[in-house]
């Protein structure tokens, strides 16, 4: 075997062991909570401490007479007795909380807020039947997870985030699965993920696809056509009605669009007619005498209209309850937590807060089924009272019939926090015997005692409703208020230690993993040793040492970064420390070069270059919409720039685009291109025009649309596709049977790199946001790298042996793509995922189609164009610096330039592997640790397998090459 694919097999072996180690470590790190198999079922609550069990026998002979109107059940209830007939659940998907609530509770007043009139005003005007809720998701706030914890009560996984494309059934015990097993009748329409997830539950269903996020209008239209008509219908006790069109336009075009407003106002005409129609038929005897209407988010977004990490515009959204049946009394606010504010025509509206957690088991105890097996959850007092018809008491009833309503709800609550209690408690107790690892010792001790305080008061309790059952309840009120509060404590206790500990953390996995990893860079590092031998290859001028300036320079720069990762405001700010190690480096290298002069244009080329980068990723140009943060800043000149602003964005795209397209053809005439190379250029030009036609067909104010009329949107975008495709197909086919004759290896290497670069630019610029800028901002990168290096390695005339070696360019080509990475208007979170690239050219979601589409994307300006354009930094420097040694030298460079790439990739996604193991216990560690370590680790086997191919591509032929250049010497 030659010395061109052993090299090969060393990558091929690193990348192996890489994946051995990120999957023996995520096994350990990432696992999900162990998902018992174990449901509830009615006659459960027989085991309980609570008053009374599912026959209506009380556990205490004489406790039948404790409020009896309320504890004594009839053959169709459960676990509690049923508050509410029907229940209506309008999902609206990225619902943000200031999208329903009032804006003057807000600072600033914002275009989007108010728009929910309808609810507004119902919860000013019916303050006794109506209230909105700030509602507050666990993240990760992907849709997936959501689903899966309101209908379980649990905590999300976070694993299960890679599922959101592919959601499987939810087999352990939900919400949906006790409607069904206790007979309720379930109506769902619209996000037809709840038909992934519940796929045999359903009386009916019109599910629509929901993947396609330019689609604003398909699901939401589905489920207008058969929401209103349903109302009318009694062939259903559940209706599930998600609305995806908001969650769509954020997507696409961000909070602060017309788009938004557009559907925020189509849902507030919907709504109207929905409540319209359930309050007509409300009356005694109607239909909906008895109906509970929840309108409500699964999640928030953030100003750019994404989601699926942790901040307070992901995680606060809004649940609107009204109750259609006449209010009995008012509940006494200090069981719960709420506030209230003035609305517009200086009403009062109190907003409630209420945790997503407590949504499966309170609506369980509304409906009377037993609670989910592996539900956390408590349940909420106000949203029960609500539905009870006990809206918003003040605490001065005269009236004697209020006074014995609110003792008997009061009553008929603390009753259902026991019977809320036990569950919890039982389902920590099964968890803890049945998981591998469970929750410590030390706190199910902490868990168990505050259980069994609760359960000592219980029994004190019910000996004080007996013993003044038949005297005044105000006696008997304040031990009842007392009951509540050790229960909710309990149970807040609980959701404080779920949240903290859930992740069941397998160190033993991760200490392997972790060990893989570092076999795998030690690996790497004696494979560049072995290299440097073999070819006498040394990262020093001098013959004395090994090391040099930048070798130093580039491993305190591998390290600071990697340290950078330990903390959580430099995670949140990776993009600005690259961008500052990289112009730090720029710096560095020209004031240790002996050629100051000749260095200083390309660097402040550099610099400048690296300032606008800066700029970009504070901006984040990419990702907000015209009108958001510019406009806001300064209104009153913005405003007037407005269309002038709106041509350059549109047009400095396509001018772009030109320059490449011109550097292509300079390409071609230049002798560096022959053969299957200039065929592949070539066909990148005929690329870059039909994309510059595209882009010219969606502007709004080119305006050049009927240029393709008839023709289809997703024409052009799906023809650059297939170029793109054939291109790499031509070259891979063209390497394994075509011998460069004509060309030396040096231009040969140059033609195919720039042939590759060119085969991938022009669908991932398609893809990218402003891509044509970003490529030329990499080129004038990549070239300030290289041309610097030259000159000093001229100035220090190491031509001559052409036996050195800097590593420096490298780790700037490095940190250059992380920076590439940010510019993009992508981060390590999965709200920081560009889902509407993976739609360009297609409205049809296909699973494995979409996932390349997203990948390239993610990828292409960080890993896939870096990762190939490496070899340019190889092969001027041979062209531009005389050189003695043959093209055996130039393939150990490139080999060295792959595996120095490569390891300084490996040492950062170590130092991710440390820093998840220290912070596993930290707050953010889901919303912020756990994103960056997917990114990372996904990042790293991408870029493995790039090298991989990289070096089948460019070192396949090493051998031969290598064999002929020694004959010739």
């Amino acid at each position: 075997m030659g010395r061109g694919w052993l090299q090969i097999w060393v990558f091929g072996v690193i990348t192996v062991l890489h994946a051995l180690a990120i999957l023996i470590f995520t096994q350990g790190f990432l696992l999900t909570r162990t998902e018992l198999p174990y449901y509830s079922h009615c006659s459960d609550v027989s085991q309980s401490p609570c008053l009374f069990n599912t026959s209506g026998s009380s556990s205490d002979s004489d406790s039948d007479s404790v409020s009896d109107a309320y504890l004594n059940q009839t053959h169709h209830s459960c676990w509690t007795k049923p508050a509410v007939g029907r229940v209506v659940i309008i999902v609206l998907d990225a619902l943000r909380f200031d999208f329903v609530a009032p804006s003057m509770i807000f600072e600033e007043p914002k275009p989007w807020m108010d728009r929910l009139q309808v609810l507004q005003e119902l919860a000013s005007q019916k303050a006794s039947s109506a209230r909105i809720f700030r509602a507050i998701a666990d993240p990760p706030t992907t849709s997936l997870q959501r689903l899966k914890a309101l209908t379980t009560g649990g905590l999300p996984t976070f694993i299960d985030v890679g599922n959101s494309f592919g959601a499987p059934a939810i087999v352990e015990d939900n919400l949906i699965h006790q409607l069904v097993q206790n007979g309720k009748r379930v109506l769902m329409m619209g996000d037809d993920t709840w038909m992934q997830l519940f796929p045999h539950h359903f009386k009916r269903s019109y599910p629509y696809p929901s993947f396609n996020v330019k689609d604003l209008h398909t699901v939401d239209n589905g489920c207008i056509d058969h929401l209103l008509p349903s109302l009318y219908q009694d062939d259903w006790d559940v209706l599930i009605a998600h609305f995806l069109g908001v969650d769509h336009a954020g997507h696409i075009f961000g909070v602060d669009s017309i788009q938004m407003i557009e559907k925020l106002e189509q849902y507030n005409v919907v709504l109207q007619k929905v409540i319209e129609v359930l309050e007509s038929q409300s009356g005694p005897g109607g239909l909906h005498e008895n109906t509970f209407l929840l309108v409500m988010g699964d999640h928030g977004q953030t100003i750019n209209g994404d989601h699926g990490g942790g901040s307070s515009e992901e995680v606060e959204t809004s649940i609107f309850a009204m109750s259609f049946k006449k209010p009995l009394s008012m509940l006494e606010s200090d069981l719960g937590t709420s506030f209230c504010e003035l609305n517009l025509d200086g009403n009062n509206i109190s907003i409630s807060s209420i945790q997503q957690l407590d949504f499966a088991v309170t609506i369980s105890a509304l409906l009377g089924i037993p609670f989910p097996f592996g539900s956390i959850g408590h349940v909420n007092p106000e949203l029960y009272a609500l539905a009870a018809g006990m809206g918003d008491f003040e605490g001065n009833v005269e009236n004697c019939q209020s006074q014995s309503k609110l003792h008997e709800w009061i009553q008929g609550y603390t009753n259902v926090l026991c019977i809320n209690s036990w569950q919890v408690k039982r389902y920590l107790d099964v968890y803890s015997a049945s998981s591998v690892i469970g929750f410590s010792s030390e706190d199910l001790l902490h868990i168990t005692d505050l259980y069994a305080q609760a359960v000592e008061k219980w029994s004190h309790t019910t000996k004080n409703l007996l013993l003044y059952k038949h005297e005044s309840s105000n006696s008997v009120l304040p031990a009842l208020k007392r009951q509540i509060d050790v229960y909710s404590n309990f149970l807040a206790n609980v959701a404080e230690l779920a949240r903290s500990k859930w992740t069941e953390f397998n160190l033993m996995m991760m200490s392997i993993g972790f060990s893989i990893m570092l076999v795998a860079v030690l690996i790497h590092i004696l494979a560049i040793k072995w290299v440097k031998n073999q070819y006498g290859i040394s990262f020093s001028s001098s013959g004395e040492s090994e090391t040099s300036f930048g070798l130093l320079f580039s491993c305190f720069v591998v390290v600071i970064r990697a340290c950078s990762f330990l903390s959580n405001s430099y995670i949140l700010e990776e993009g600005k420390v690259a961008s500052f190690l990289l112009a730090t480096s720029g710096v560095a290298k020209l004031h240790h070069s002996p050629m100051k002069k000749k260095m200083l244009l390309e660097v402040v080329a550099f610099l400048l270059l690296i300032t606008i980068c800066r700029f970009t990723i504070e901006l984040g140009l990419s990702k907000q919409a015209l009108g958001s943060e510019v406009l806001n800043v300064h209104p009153s000149w913005m405003l007037r720039i407005e269309p002038v602003w709106m041509f350059v964005t549109e047009l400095v795209p396509i001018l772009a685009l030109i320059f490449l397209a011109f550097l292509q053809y300079k390409v071609i005439y230049s002798g560096y291109s022959a053969g299957i190379e200039k065929c592949v250029i070539v066909g990148t030009n005929l690329s870059y025009m039909l994309l510059a036609l595209h882009w010219a067909s969606e502007s709004n104010i080119l305006n050049l649309s009927w240029v393709l009329e008839g023709v289809g949107r997703n024409c052009i975008p799906q023809i650059i596709y297939a170029i793109g495709f054939g291109q790499l197909l031509l070259l891979m086919c063209g390497r394994l049977v075509h011998k460069e004759k004509s060309l030396d290896c040096k231009k040969s290497l140059v033609t195919k790199t720039v042939a590759m670069l060119s085969a991938w630019s022009s669908t991932i610029i398609l893809l990218g946001k402003h891509g044509s800028l970003v490529s030329v901002a990499a080129i004038i990168g990549g070239y300030c790298i290289i041309k610097s290096d030259i000159i000093k390695r001229n100035a220090k005339n190491e031509g001559s042996g052409n036996l050195i070696f800097d590593p420096l360019p490298v780790t700037q080509w490095s940190l250059l793509s992380v920076c590439l990475f940010f510019c993009t208007g992508h981060w390590c979170a999965f709200d920081g995922l560009r889902y509407g690239a993976a739609f360009i050219g297609f409205d049809e979601f296909i699973l494995v189609r979409q996932a390349i589409l997203l990948t390239i994307d993610t990828f292409g300006f960080s890993l896939i164009l870096p990762v190939f354009g490496l070899p340019l930094i190889v092969a001027f420097q041979h062209l531009f610096i005389q050189t003695e040694k043959g093209k055996h030298v130039m393939f150990a460079r490139l080999t060295l330039v792959y595996m120095i790439y490569g390891l300084i990739m490996a040492t950062t996604v170590t130092a991710t592997l440390i820093c998840v193991t220290i912070q596993r216990r930290h707050l953010m560690v889901w919303g912020l640790f756990a994103p960056k370590f997917v990114f990372d680790v996904v990042g790293l086997i991408v870029m493995d397998v790039l090298v991989c191919l990289a070096s089948l591509y460019y070192l396949g032929q090493a051998d031969n090459d290598t064999l002929q250049d020694r004959i010739s010497e």
